[in-house]
């Protein structure tokens, strides 16, 4: 899986606004595309809720996980972390 990081001091990140940016930056790089998965630091939320349940010890977080085996081609890492969405095209699905 591609890995974009975006990364700004100037900039108040907040779910909603990383969520939009993550959205514009992976149609750029996917054509038309759709989230998989995210992860909320901050909050300790991710979608699907409760995936990483199971993967306490393992190196891969469970939200990636779950991308990765259904697809996803992008992750998008905003902030170090504090928001990480994974996306995948939804060419096939058409």
């Amino acid at each position: 899986m591609k890995s974009i990081e975006i990364t700004s001091s100037e900039i108040s990140w907040d779910f909603d606004s990383s969520k939009k940016l993550a959205d514009a930056v992976a149609d750029a790089v996917l054509g038309e595309s759709v989230c998989m998965s995210w992860y909320d630091k901050a909050e300790d939320r991710e979608s699907p809720a409760h995936v990483s349940e199971c993967h306490m010890d393992c190196d891969t977080p469970g939200y990636i996980d779950y991308a990765a085996s259904r697809g996803a081609e992008v992750k998008i890492d905003v902030n170090d972390g504090a928001f990480v969405f994974c996306y995948r095209s939804v060419g096939e699905f058409t």
